[in-house]
């Protein structure tokens, strides 16, 4: 990623790979079973290959990808050494990585989580990583305003399909909105003038929910939506959902229903195409 590109904001980012390649976050997700179906070691070994091998497919197929942190990190040191490796390679290939962490803490706890996902000078930097709110969003603005100054992206895990979460996120707040309808507000305000750059925090979105009462295309962010494929979610579902935000805003997710087709990286590459057109035609 060249320095001119990163003077972008992260959302500005997004939407020029989209533009690109079409609208698909592939998942980069090196689990256990998943290792054993390639045929790979459950080791940093394995783990590095797997990562590499999907960087190698996805490259120029898909505008991003999401490893997901805690394979790799339930390796210890080794495991995100190899995560350190994908990472590179990412940024080496020109394809943006969104660093799926969720982390989440307060005052100077938080600097350092920023800090090790957004800081251009960590081995882990990636051009966004993925925070949980409920420690309070504005305990998570260190991460805001690292992501802001380097042209990076915050994802706030804000309506997400797990049936554990939706009773808390719909729960009404002393206002009266919803939780989950505050905190998109909030994030709203925050991308309309309250960083220096807009569009610098994004939201998750599950691509199985039925909307709640916030408009999403007043958002100004970006809006990544996990559940395509093997949770349920279908390119058609994604279209109804998302498709009045702006063009590029929206990054629906894959990640088992793509790996599947590993480790043969023609495989994967067709199957992200595949998907990818599917997206394309429903989001245009």
């Amino acid at each position: 990623m060249t320095e001119d590109h990163m003077t972008d904001g992260f959302a500005t980012r997004v939407a020029k790979a989209v533009a690109v390649t079409g609208p698909l976050c592939a998942g980069i997700d090196p689990s256990a079973d998943l290792l054993a179906d390639w045929g790979l070691p459950d080791s940093a070994v394995g783990l590095r290959t797997f990562g590499l091998t999907c960087v190698e497919a996805f490259t120029e197929v898909v505008p991003v990808v999401k490893p997901q942190v805690a394979f790799f990190e339930r390796l210890g040191s080794d495991g995100l050494a190899a995560l350190e490796d994908v990472l590179a390679a990412c940024r080496d290939a020109g394809l943006l990585a969104i660093a799926d962490a969720k982390r989440g803490d307060i005052g100077s706890t938080m600097e350092a989580y920023a800090a090790a996902w957004l800081d251009p000078t960590s081995p882990l930097a990636a051009d966004a990583m993925t925070v949980t709110p409920y420690v309070g969003l504005g305990a998570l603005q260190p991460a805001f305003d690292l992501a802001a100054a380097s042209g990076r992206g915050v994802i706030v895990v804000t309506r997400s399909s797990n049936p554990e979460g939706r009773a808390l996120q719909t729960a009404a707040t002393a206002a009266g909105p919803s939780v989950e309808d505050q905190l998109l507000a909030d994030i709203a305000a925050l991308n309309d003038g309250g960083l220096a750059v807009a569009g610098t925090v994004g939201v998750v979105i599950g691509a199985t929910l039925e909307p709640s009462a916030f408009d999403l295309a007043d958002l100004g962010g970006v809006i990544l939506a996990p559940g395509v494929g093997v949770q349920g979610g279908t390119a058609q579902d994604v279209g109804r959902l998302f498709g009045a935000c702006a063009p590029g805003t929206v990054l629906p997710s894959a990640s088992r229903s793509l790996l599947a087709a590993g480790p043969d990286v023609g495989a994967l590459r067709e199957a992200a195409m595949a998907e990818r057109e599917r997206l394309r035609a429903t989001l245009g």
